[in-house]
């Protein structure tokens, strides 16, 4: 009887040595004559234990890490395909405290199954979602996503009903749907956990918007620095379309859905999605001025509609269980579950899938285990660099975005990165100018010299240099940038700018060890 092996071949997996743990297992198997079967799957999101191996047995799967080369001969000799113990068992790996505390609504094949097999997503409840949608009219699957209270995962929060039924509405020949992959927020990792774990979530996802928006081709604009990603989509839209589930007659419905995976070129600046549509049409990636919005003229002039990875992989579940059981999770605005990113200085990093609500201090403590380092919290980003830094007495703050507003912060794309007490503030102010100024695009004045300008600025200040001056030059570059730039690359550095000011004052009152000059 043929033993099941899983292996992650995630990113982190791969960097972590998943590929020799691989072939070390199919070795050991041969030696001993056992007929193992090893099948490489995305992570479950438990970072700090990769690479996680997992056998299947009668009593359910047996989870094993972090597993390195020279562990396997030692797990083979604990009989580990049959789940005996060992140092490194894990048990089973729902029952692990990270994995069991969530609330996986979107990501719980992740890990779990074959990324590229349709047949294994169909066994997991794949295409559950696209076969209630297409058993509904195009405003009955619209209303689904409104009545669920789905907003935009890609960071401004967005009601993605709202968008769909402008794109629905639009007159036009040919309508298109995007997905705006280019994820590259700093400790963001959930759009390329799911992409290299689930990829048929996201396909059966953009399926359901193409039927509800009457688009028939699709784009996934894909981070370039996800080659892993890339090559797990391309895959998995072939055996897509081998399988019927995407082409000409989408599960025998006479409906259409051609769709491709692009390779962006490592500009930050295209995670904007007008600057997105400007690549994908094979132009330099800037900024357009909007209206008009891409809902209505985008991707070639045409009606385009544009979500995040996390917005159309939340919407297979909304139309298998409707749109009331997804927002039952949840508080006051914001429905649904947030996949919260959590890295940085911290014991344990990973995925947490988790209804809007739970704190930033809940995450790090009941989840992170606290710092990495053993010393005390002093500052956490909330939503990627353009995202506040908020002191402890601010981690109580809901993750929610109308309370992260209402403390000048930003849900974002939900990457929460830790900093201990040895970070200075003023050089993690001096930074969010500083990319800034290396992503702009350029198109418009205040981003492109206003960044500029601000490292320079904070310069000055590090240096001890007329700081008081200099830092109310600071405010009134941030003040500019806000109100003058044409998209949230600009006008959003700010936030952690000031934020840093307002919260951490005692670090801009000091020049490392120099004494602070004289006004």
């Amino acid at each position: 009887m043929s033993i099941t092996v899983t292996v992650p071949q995630d990113a982190v997996a791969l960097g972590l040595g998943a590929n020799r743990v691989a072939r070390a297992i199919f070795a050991g198997a041969e030696r001993r004559g056992l007929d193992v079967r090893i099948v490489r799957t995305g992570t479950r999101g438990l970072l700090w234990l990769e690479p996680m191996v997992e056998v299947a047995t009668p009593e359910g799967r047996i989870a094993y890490g972090p597993v390195t080369p020279a562990d396997v001969e030692s797990l083979f000799d604990a009989n580990f395909v049959e789940g005996g113990e060992h140092k490194l068992r894990l048990g089973k790996p729902e029952e692990i405290p990270f994995l069991a505390k969530q609330h996986r609504l979107t990501f719980h094949r992740c890990g779990v199954v074959d990324p590229v097999s349709v047949e294994d997503y169909r066994a997991h409840g794949g295409y559950r979602g696209l076969e209630a949608a297409l058993k509904l009219d195009a405003e009955g699957i619209v209303a689904q996503v409104r009545e669920s209270g789905l907003r935009g995962r890609g960071g401004a929060g967005f009601p993605a009903g709202i968008k769909w039924n402008t794109v629905m509405l639009a007159q036009s020949d040919q309508k298109y749907v995007v997905c705006n992959a280019d994820e590259g927020d700093s400790g963001t990792f959930a759009d390329r956990i799911m992409m290299e774990g689930d990829p048929f979530n996201l396909i059966e996802g953009m399926t359901i918007a193409a039927v509800a928006t009457g688009a028939t081709r699709g784009y996934i604009y894909c981070r370039s620095e996800y080659p892993q990603s890339f090559k797990t989509l391309r895959d998995a839209i072939a055996n897509g379309v081998k399988a019927g589930v995407l082409g000409d007659n989408i599960l025998g419905s006479g409906k259409a859905f051609h769709l491709e995976v692009r390779l962006g070129a490592g500009a930050y600046i295209c995670g904007e999605e007008t600057s997105l549509l400007e690549s994908l049409e094979g132009k330099r990636g800037i900024v357009r001025a909007k209206p008009p919005i891409p809902a209505l003229k985008g991707f070639l002039g045409k009606p385009t509609l544009v979500n995040n990875v996390m917005t159309f992989t939340a919407v297979p579940y909304i139309l298998e269980h409707g749109a009331k059981a997804y927002a039952e999770y949840g508080m006051g605005r914001s429905l649904g579950t947030l996949p919260i990113q959590l890295a940085g200085n911290v014991r344990h990093g990973g995925l947490i899938e988790y209804a809007f609500g739970i704190t930033i201090r809940q995450v790090i403590e009941e989840f992170g285990g606290g710092t990495a380092s053993g010393r005390p919290v002093r500052a956490v980003q909330v939503g990627g660099p353009l995202g506040a830094y908020f002191p402890d007495d601010l981690l109580d703050t809901p993750l929610d975005y109308e309370a992260m507003a209402a403390k000048k912060g930003l849900v974002g794309h939900g990457g929460i990165v830790v900093f201990d007490d040895t970070v200075d503030m003023a050089r993690q102010a001096r930074f969010a100018f500083e990319f800034c100024a290396t992503e702009s695009c350029g198109k418009c004045t205040p981003c492109r010299v206003g960044a500029t300008r601000g490292v320079e600025t904070m310069d000055k200040v590090i240096s001890g240099i007329r700081p008081e001056a200099n830092l109310k030059l600071v405010e009134d570059l941030c003040e500019i940038m806000t109100d003058g730039s044409l998209c949230a690359m600009g006008g959003l550095t700010p936030m952690p700018v000031m934020s840093a000011i307002t919260n951490f004052p005692e670090d801009f009152r000091r020049a490392g060890d120099l004494p602070v000059a004289a006004e």
